[in-house]
């Protein structure tokens, strides 16, 4: 049985127990407080078959949210280890999050074929291990 943090509070004041457990429930939801994620936002501009960032760089867990604008013709943003495949139409922009929960470095690419330049956008994501 999971217990949440309102169960254990009812279950200690219906014990009559609240005054002898005030310092374990804190420590207990502080740290479930500490085990949130950090929320990382960034933004790549393609343009010119290149990408603005060849480099993003986040800490394992983090929840990044990642914005990829084309300021020309359709592009897309792949991370295979992933699965991650986002098409961004010409002259806009596509927005999407993922849990970085895996330590290392994983190619990003542009995963289209309609124009030989595709092949180029090419760049790193470098998840830090805590």
């Amino acid at each position: 049985m999971k217990l949440s943090r309102r169960s254990v509070a009812f279950m200690l004041l219906g014990a009559g127990g609240l005054r002898f457990a005030r310092p374990a429930l804190g420590q207990l939801l502080a740290r479930g407080q500490d085990q949130a994620p950090n929320r990382r936002e960034l933004t790549i501009v393609v343009k010119d078959f290149g990408y603005s960032a060849g480099r993003i760089e986040v800490m394992q867990d983090d929840l990044v949210k990642l914005t990829v604008r084309s300021e020309d013709v359709a592009h897309s943003f792949a991370i295979d280890e992933y699965r991650i495949v986002k098409r961004v139409p010409a002259g806009g922009s596509t927005t999407f999050e993922f849990q970085a929960d895996r330590a290392g470095t994983f190619p990003f690419y542009c995963n289209l074929t309609s124009e030989p330049g595709h092949k180029m956008e090419r760049g790193e994501l470098i998840v830090r291990a805590k």
